[in-house]
C-alpha cells in the first residue's frame, strides 16, 4: 500500500479490493467529492480486517507532519526519514475533509432510511471509522496544537457542495450532523453499531484535550469539541437526553447484527498501553469485539460510551480572555504566559447546563408564568435513573455522574432525598468505601463528597436511622444484624478515617468524613452499640496520633535550639500537622456533644460507650481548645456514674445490667448543666478552578473505559507512568524496524 496502489484484478477478493481503495484514499491522487471512488470505499464489507502495520503505514503517508527546509537542516534524522515524512498526501488531496463531508451525507441518508440494515448504514459506519483512525493518529503524533495541519477544508480548485453551509467549517459541519443523529435517532438493532461508532468518533475528535496542560488556557485549540459547544440549545438538550437514556435503558448488543470495535487491544479496552507504533493497537476494519470469553460480553459498550461522552462534554471548559485583558495587552500579544487567571474567564457549558436543568418526566409541570429556563430543558424518568445509578455505582464513571447530578441538579437532589429506599444508593456507596484499598483515591473523594452533600439535609439524616438492614453480607469484621442504615454509615465513615490515617494520610479526606458525621450527629437515633464504640474509638485513635506528634514536635524543637535550620523546618511542619489534628479532635468532641445535647435519650449505647472508655478523655480535660466541650461530656458522666453508684447491685455488673440502668435514667435526663453550642453544619463547595481536577479525571476515566488506547507519550493533561520494560522492548522493536527499512516514530 503506497502512493500508487496496484489496481485489483477482475473478480478480486474483497481484501484485495480494500487494499486498493484504502491505498488510493491515502495516495497522491485527489478525487473530487462527486467521484464514484467514495461510494466504492464506503461500501466495503464490515467484516474485513487490516493488519496494524499496514494501518500505521497508511496513517504516516496520509497525515505525517511535513518538515520545512529549516527543520530538515536542523534534524539529525536520516535522509530517508525526511523523504517519507514529506509525503503528507492529505495536504494535496484533502481526503480527510472529504470523507467527513461524506460522513455527514451518509448520516443524513441514514435518518431518512427506515427498516432493516442497509448500504446507507454500512457507508456511515465505514466513514465514521476511517475518519476516527486518521484523526486519532494525528492527535497522537501532533508536535504542536496547530491543528490547521489537518487541512479540514476543500482545495481552492474544488467548489463546495450545495449542502455545505458557507458560514461553517468542516469540523462544525460534521459535529452538528453527528450530534443531530445521536440526539434524534432511536437506538435499534439496526442503528446500534452506528450509534456506537459515532460515540467513538466523538471521543477521538475530542481527544485533542489530552495534548493540553491540566489548566485550560485561552490559547488552547480544540476544534471539534469547541464546535460541539456552540450548537443550539434544543440540539444540546436532545443529545444529553439520548445519552442519559442510553445509560438508563442499557441497550443490548443486537445478536444478529455485525459488531466490531474501532480499535483493538486484544479484544479488551486499552488502558494507556505503550505501543511500538502510534497506530499498532487498532485494525482498519471490524472484528467481533463484543463476544469475549472474559465475561465482558454482558456489558453494554454503547452504554459505556454514552456515559463517558456525556461526562467529557459536561466537564469541558472553554477559557477565553476578558475584554479588559485584550485592551491591556494591545501593545503585545496576550500569550498564555503573560495572562493570569484573573485575566480570563470560562464560557458557560451548555451540556453542563442541560444536566443541571434536567427535570423528572413524571412531574411534567408547565411553566405557566413563562419564566426563562437557564439553558436547555431535558426531561428524564428520575425513578429509572435513580435505580440505574444504584446498580452501577461500582463503576467510577457512574459515581462521577451521580456527583454531577446531586451537586448541580437541585431537582434530582430533592428527588433522592424524598426516596424511602435510600439504601438503593447508599449501600453500594458504603460497600465501595469499605473496599477503599481496591479503589482509586479520586473515586473515594467523589463518594465522600456525595455523602457530605446528602448529609446537609436534616430529613436525610433522620431517614437513614429509620431504615433497618437485616444484614450486611459484605462487612467481614463482625456480623451486623438489624443495623440501621445510619449506624452502618457511621461505622464506614470511621473505618475510612482509620484507613486514611494509615494509608493515604490525606487531610481533605479526613475533613469530609468528619464533616459528614458532624452533620448527622444531632439527628442520630438509636445508634448501634458497635457504631457507638467506633465513635469513641475514633477519638482515641486521633488522640494517640496527636500525642505522638506533640512529643515529636517537642523533641525537634529541642534540637532546633542547637541552631539546626533543617530541624526548625521539620518542627514547623509538625506544628502545622499538630494544629490540623487539634481541629480533628475538636470536631469529634463536637460530634459527641451534639449527640449528647440533642439526642441523648434516644442513644443509650453512645452513653454506655463513653462511660466504658471515659479514661480516653482525661488527658485533654485542661486543653484550652477542648475544655468547654469536655465539661459537657463530664456532666453526662457524672450524672450516670452517680446513678450507677446509687444503684444497689447483687453480684458484678454486666453489660446488660449497666445498659439497663442507663436506659432507665435516660428517661429522667433533663440536660441540666449542659452548655449549648452552635450546631456544626458543613456544606460542600467546589474549590476555585474545579476544571483543573475534573477535565484530567474525566479523561483518565475515558481511557480506562473506552475501546481504544492513546499513545501515553503524547499526553500532557495528566502524568502517565510508562513501564520501563515495555519501553525497552519497543525500543528494540523500533531498531529492528529501522534495519528492515521501516520508519520508527
Amino acid at each position: 500500500m503506497g502512493a500508487v496502489p496496484s489496481t485489483p484484478r477482475k473478480n478480486a477478493w474483497p481484501q484485495e479490493t480494500a487494499e486498493y481503495l484504502i491505498g488510493t484514499f491515502v495516495g497522491e491522487k485527489s478525487f473530487p467529492l462527486s467521484s464514484d471512488f467514495w461510494q466504492k470505499l464506503l461500501e466495503l464489507p464490515l467484516t474485513l480486517q487490516w493488519p496494524p502495520d499496514r494501518v500505521h503505514q497508511a496513517c504516516k503517508i496520509f497525515v505525517a507532519k511535513r518538515l520545512s527546509v529549516d527543520e530538515e537542516l536542523e534534524t539529525d534524522r536520516s535522509a530517508l526519514e525526511v523523504v517519507e515524512l514529506e509525503v503528507q498526501n492529505n495536504y494535496y488531496t484533502r481526503h480527510l475533509a472529504k470523507i467527513l463531508i461524506h460522513l455527514v451525507r451518509c448520516l443524513q441518508e441514514s435518518v431518512s432510511t427506515s427498516g432493516g440494515p442497509s448500504t446507507v448504514h454500512i457507508k456511515a459506519v465505514n466513514a465514521t471509522y476511517i475518519s476516527s483512525v486518521f484523526l486519532k493518529y494525528f492527535f497522537e503524533n501532533a508536535k504542536s496544537d496547530n491543528f490547521e495541519e489537518l487541512y479540514l477544508s476543500l482545495d481552492d480548485g474544488e467548489a463546495a457542495p450545495d449542502d455545505f453551509p458557507r458560514d461553517q467549517n468542516v469540523e462544525s459541519f460534521v459535529m452538528r450532523s453527528v450530534l443531530s443523529f445521536i440526539g434524534t435517532s432511536a437506538v435499534s438493532s439496526h442503528t446500534y453499531l452506528l450509534h456506537y461508532e459515532l460515540l467513538n468518533f466523538i471521543l477521538v475528535a475530542m481527544s485533542s484535550q489530552l495534548l493540553s496542560e491540566p489548566s485550560p488556557g485561552p490559547t488552547d485549540v480544540h476544534p471539534f469539541i469547541d464546535a460541539a459547544m456552540v450548537q443550539e440549545s434544543s440540539l444540546v438538550g436532545l443529545v444529553v437526553r439520548r445519552l442519559l437514556l442510553n445509560y438508563i435503558t442499557r441497550p443490548d448488543i443486537p445478536l444478529n447484527g455485525t459488531s466490531y470495535s474501532i480499535f483493538s487491544g486484544g479484544g479488551q479496552p486499552g488502558v494507556l498501553q505503550k505501543v511500538s507504533s502510534a497506530a499498532a493497537n487498532f485494525v482498519l476494519f471490524p472484528f467481533n469485539y463484543f463476544v469475549s470469553s472474559s465475561g465482558e460480553g454482558s456489558r453494554s459498550p454503547l452504554t459505556d460510551n454514552s456515559l463517558i461522552v456525556l461526562l467529557t462534554l459536561t466537564h469541558y471548559r472553554k477559557c477565553v480572555v476578558g475584554d479588559e485583558s485584550i485592551t491591556d495587552n494591545s501593545e503585545g500579544s496576550a500569550t498564555s504566559n503573560s495572562l493570569t487567571k484573573e485575566d480570563t474567564y470560562f464560557l458557560d457549558n451548555p451540556y453542563c447546563k442541560a444536566v443541571e436543568n434536567a427535570k423528572d418526566i413524571e412531574f411534567d409541570r408547565v411553566d405557566i408564568e413563562g419564566n426563562a429556563q437557564n439553558g436547555p430543558l431535558v426531561r428524564l424518568p428520575f425513578s429509572s435513573l435513580f435505580d440505574t445509578l444504584g446498580l452501577c455505582l461500582a463503576d467510577e464513571s457512574s459515581v462521577l455522574l451521580l456527583y454531577s447530578l446531586v451537586h448541580g441538579n437541585s431537582d434530582f437532589l430533592e428527588y433522592v432525598l424524598v426516596r424511602t429506599d435510600l439504601d438503593t444508593l447508599l449501600m453500594p456507596i458504603l460497600e465501595t468505601l469499605y473496599n477503599a484499598s481496591k479503589r482509586t483515591s479520586n473515586q473515594i473523594y467523589m463518594l465522600l463528597i456525595i455523602l457530605l452533600i446528602l448529609s446537609q439535609d436534616s430529613s436525610f439524616n433522620g431517614s437513614i436511622h429509620k431504615l433497618t438492614l437485616p444484614n450486611v453480607p459484605w462487612y467481614q469484621e463482625r456480623l451486623l444484624h438489624q443495623t440501621s442504615l445510619g449506624s452502618l454509615m457511621v461505622i464506614i465513615l470511621i473505618r475510612t478515617v482509620k484507613y486514611n490515617l494509615s494509608k493515604l494520610r490525606d487531610v481533605y479526606l479526613h475533613t469530609n468524613c468528619l464533616a459528614t458525621l458532624a452533620n448527622m450527629a444531632p439527628h442520630v437515633h438509636r445508634l448501634s452499640a458497635y457504631a457507638s464504640q467506633r465513635l469513641v474509638s475514633l477519638f482515641d485513635m486521633l488522640s494517640c496520633k496527636y500525642t505522638k506528634l506533640a512529643e515529636l514536635r517537642n523533641d525537634k524543637m529541642f534540637i532546633t535550639k542547637t541552631n539546626s535550620v533543617e530541624g526548625g523546618s521539620i518542627a514547623e511542619d509538625m506544628s502545622m500537622e499538630l494544629h490540623i489534628y487539634t481541629d480533628f479532635l475538636r470536631i469529634v468532641l463536637e460530634i459527641l456533644n451534639a449527640i449528647l445535647t440533642y439526642a441523648l435519650p434516644r442513644n443509650p449505647e453512645v452513653v454506655y460507650a463513653i462511660m466504658h472508655r471515659q479514661e480516653v478523655f482525661e488527658p485533654f480535660k485542661n486543653h484550652p481548645r477542648f475544655n468547654e466541650l469536655l465539661e459537657n461530656i463530664y456532666t453526662v458522666l457524672d450524672f450516670f456514674n452517680s446513678r450507677m453508684d446509687a444503684q444497689r447491685m447483687d453480684g458484678e455488673w454486666s453489660v446488660e445490667k449497666v445498659l439497663q440502668v442507663i436506659i432507665m435514667n435516660c428517661r429522667s435526663w433533663r440536660g441540666e448543666g449542659m452548655k449549648m453550642f452552635t450546631q456544626l453544619r458543613f456544606t460542600y463547595e467546589q474549590e476555585n478552578h474545579p476544571e483543573e481536577f475534573f477535565i484530567p479525571y474525566v479523561w483518565q476515566l475515558v481511557l480506562s473505559r473506552c475501546s481504544f488506547s492513546f499513545n501515553p507519550g503524547a499526553i500532557n493533561l495528566f502524568t502517565v507512568d510508562l513501564p520501563v520494560e515495555k519501553q525497552d522492548v519497543h525500543a528494540e522493536e523500533g531498531a529492528d524496524q529501522d534495519q528492515n527499512g521501516e520508519l520508527s516514530v
